[in-house]
């Protein structure tokens, strides 16, 4: 039977620490036996988990000789990890274990550098956070899970599920996983990834700033088909200045930042009214519908038809 032990650092998210529980043990095989057992590991005796302590079966002796190690998200992910935990998952990695973490569980793990040169990706709100800590890792802030063989890393709540629904197709193929899946009422694959669900907020621009003008008045005409020569010239200056002031001041380029603020006003659009996906299209800026589904599918990983599903 393959053994799974889930590793409850201090401060651990109890949902996060659920979800693999909660899968693997439910897993059954044709045959009816259990898929997998599944030991919950501490560092110590008793566990902040937030609104409740935890209390471990196992200590850090449990991480021995399993087959995988999961580590869920904690509350302060920046926090130091014990040199305990390090060694225990650097060795159970020298063994081979399969080692995975779910959301902000990627921060721990990559502490103990077994990430370090890999693609890897974690809640997308703390995408940014995870890549100025660890400036070695890859990561990809659009994606539910990444596996790259002996380690994977999952976004955040929900996609700790896919990421567990993945390890049992790995481990026992597609009809135990389904199966699995049923009784998670999930989908055993979910369509686009956790770009659909990130708030594409623009780039903070100080009050006073140069574009700050020239922003509001890009949100103002959305629907108006504007060229890099249009914007410049609203702006009183060159194309080239213009590309150089919007990469300081916002990070990107005048007509990326254009096309993410269509895509967001869409989102919007798509969440509150009933306009037709070609009329919404049209409304954003979109010389036509197959364009605008495109850049749409580009952007959140998901048709504009899907989006308005999960989220009208």
């Amino acid at each position: 039977m393959h053994t799974v032990a889930v590793l409850a650092l201090d401060q651990v998210i109890p949902f996060d620490l659920s979800t693999p529980v909660e899968v693997f043990s439910r897993t059954r095989l044709p045959d009816g036996r259990p898929g997998y057992q599944v030991r919950v590991c501490a560092e110590r005796e008793e566990i902040d988990a937030g609104a409740f302590a935890l209390r471990a079966p196992w200590g850090l002796e449990g991480l021995q000789g399993a087959d995988t190690i999961i580590v869920p998200g904690v509350g302060e992910p920046t926090a130091p990890l014990s040199p305990a935990v390090r060694d225990a998952l650097r060795s159970a990695a020298t063994d081979g274990t399969r080692i995975a973490s779910i959301c902000v569980g990627t921060f721990p793990l990559a502490a103990t550098g077994l990430l370090d040169g890999l693609r890897v990706t974690t809640h997308w709100r703390a995408a940014g956070l995870l890549a100025a800590t660890f400036p070695t890792l890859d990561v990809d802030p659009d994606v539910l899970y990444v596996d790259n063989g002996q380690f994977l890393t999952s976004a955040g709540a929900a996609a700790g599920l896919d990421l567990c629904l993945h390890m049992i197709r790995r481990d026992y193929g597609s009809a135990v996983a389904a199966d699995s899946a049923r009784l998670s009422v999930m989908p055993l694959e979910r369509e686009g990834g956790q770009a659909q669900f990130i708030v594409h907020d623009h780039t903070p621009t100080p009050q006073g700033s140069e574009l700050e003008a020239l922003l509001s008045w890009l949100r103002e005409n959305l629907a108006r088909d504007l060229t890099l020569a249009d914007i410049a010239g609203r702006a009183g200056t060159s194309t080239r200045t213009l590309i150089r002031r919007f990469r300081d001041q916002t990070g990107t380029t005048p007509l990326q930042w254009l096309h993410r603020a269509r895509i967001r006003q869409a989102q919007h659009l798509l969440e509150t009214t009933e306009h037709s996906v070609e009329r919404i299209g049209h409304q954003v800026g979109f010389a036509s519908p197959t364009s605008f589904r495109d850049r749409f599918k580009r952007t959140t990983g998901v048709s504009p038809q899907t989006y308005r599903r999960t989220f009208a």
